[in-house]
């Protein structure tokens, strides 16, 4: 869990697909939580700076049931966030 000191979020609500680089640099993701999902929608996390590289994780969101999706992982090259498919409401939680 992070210190509050050192946590940052970020809240995407953006129309889908859309590509968010949440930080660059190294850090750690703590958890996502999918406040809107969408049956159709998808979140797919990076170890980088675009939308390539290291795939921390592909999750498919499968309903619009609110959610919290704990990580506790470290990031070396930066965070990216692209959803697709549908829009959906998620907020990143990072240090």
């Amino acid at each position: 869990m992070l210190r509050s000191e050192n946590a940052g979020y970020l809240n995407i609500t953006l129309a889908a697909p859309t590509t968010t680089v949440v930080k660059g640099g190294n850090g750690f993701l703590d958890k996502i939580q999918i406040n809107k999902g969408a049956a159709t929608g998808t979140i797919t996390i990076y170890d980088n700076t675009a939308a390539s590289g290291t795939i921390i994780a592909t999750i498919t969101c499968g309903d619009a049931i609110p959610k919290t999706l704990h990580f506790g992982v470290k990031f070396v090259t930066g965070l990216t966030i692209v959803t697709a498919v549908a829009a959906m409401d998620i907020t990143v939680v990072y240090g």
